[in-house]
């Protein structure tokens, strides 16, 4: 049984002179059709004359070509052109001369190349049919003439100005697949950054450490199963991360949320970096993306922490409402020795990020030397 509902997809999979046939087919059958007979586009205003056989040549030239109007559009052009041209001196006017204004829109709409020269030729030879059928005795007056010629470009324009109008929105869509790629990048970016960036610090940080615990075998072994422990957090995190970037993963990928700040303050405590933590109010049951931005903005800044002010008191506070409130700060009391360098575009992402979801983000020095982070990122109503 024919499954009708794949006809329109079929369709559109045949070859394009396969699509654009029917038509010229169509018409040169409603051209034989007795009833139109001397219904087609006149020029010079000659008496019609009845159909002979090479009407049936002219109906041809002009009708058939349609099938590679957008294939090859040159070619049609011309053999319409010419069967137009023999149709007007015969003084048959079949309604296949139609087929004149279909061919110069198609060609107008499709051709890439010798645009200019097309228009040139076809107007210098639009003058000797002229002279030709003032000769054969056509009664049109230059107006006439004129008018028709103004038709032909009106057609040739409508084709130009598809053209065009399909060029600027292929470059649209360029642009706008160039942007979500340059998105796509730079959200990758970010989360491998806060993933990598977090755990590479604190295993840089806690090996340091462990350098100088050589003679207490007990903390040194603590430290390296510190170290050891953040490396397989890290490799999980990726891990996760990928499942969340690869499309043919269809398991749905659980992202960090505010519930997991006490686990992120505990593995920076275990980096050797004094945190103190407080959370007021109820977390919202579907923060979304503001509960992923709010863990990264306490994630990154306890990453700064531990790259700038290692033993510094850091402080994280928390407070949940129609908005999450972010603030993170150290006393500047600790040092960065031994820690990795920044690129700096960590707080930049994150300013990025909160202003996506409309919030506001801050920054800076405080004015006893330490530093502070502070995000008011927009969630809905709390629970």
């Amino acid at each position: 049984m024919i499954d009708f509902r794949r006809v329109p997809d079929l369709w559109r999979r045949c070859d394009v002179v396969v699509r654009d046939a029917p038509f010229g087919l169509l018409l040169a059958v409603v051209s034989l059709i007795p009833a139109l007979y001397g219904k087609g586009t006149q020029v010079g205003d000659l008496p019609v004359r009845p159909l002979d056989a090479l009407a049936l040549v002219v109906i041809a030239l002009e009708c058939l070509p349609l099938a590679v109007r957008r294939r090859w559009p040159a070619v049609c052009l011309a053999l319409v052109t010419l069967g137009f041209v023999l149709d007007q001196i015969r003084a048959y006017h079949v309604f296949a001369s139609n087929a004149m204004t279909v061919a110069l829109i198609s060609t107008g709409a499709h051709l890439e190349r010798y645009r200019r020269a097309t228009v040139i030729l076809l107007s210098m030879a639009y003058v000797p049919l002229a002279v030709a059928l003032d000769r054969l005795g056509a009664t049109e007056k230059v107006e006439g003439y004129v008018v028709f010629y103004l038709t032909l470009v009106l057609a040739w324009g409508i084709g130009a100005w598809m053209r065009s109008t399909r060029a600027a929105e292929t470059e649209r869509r360029r642009h706008i697949a160039e942007a979500t790629r340059a998105a796509e990048r730079t959200r990758i970016a970010r989360e491998l950054h806060d993933v990598v960036t977090h755990h590479v610090t604190a295993m840089v940080v806690q090996a340091e450490a462990a350098r100088y615990l050589t003679a207490a075998p007990d903390r040194l072994d603590a430290a390296l199963s510190a170290v050891t422990d953040t490396g397989r957090r890290a490799i999980a995190d990726l891990r996760h991360l990928l499942d969340l970037l690869n499309p043919d993963h269809h398991t749905d990928v659980k992202m960090p949320s505010v519930a997991e700040l006490q686990t992120l303050v505990e593995q920076t405590r275990q980096a050797g970096q004094p945190v103190e933590f407080a959370e007021e109010g109820t977390p919202p049951e579907s923060g979304g993306s503001a509960e992923l931005v709010a863990y990264r903005v306490v994630q990154e800044s306890l990453t700064n922490a531990l790259k700038y002010a290692h033993g510094s008191a850091t402080a994280v506070r928390v407070r949940y409402g129609k908005e999450i409130i972010v603030e993170v700060s150290t006393d500047g009391s600790g040092s960065r020795a031994g820690s990795p360098g920044g690129s700096g575009r960590g707080l930049a992402g994150l300013r990025d990020r909160v202003d996506a979801l409309g919030g506001e983000f801050d920054a800076g020095r405080r004015a006893d030397g330490g530093f502070v982070v502070r995000a008011r990122i927009p969630a809905g109503s709390p629970s």
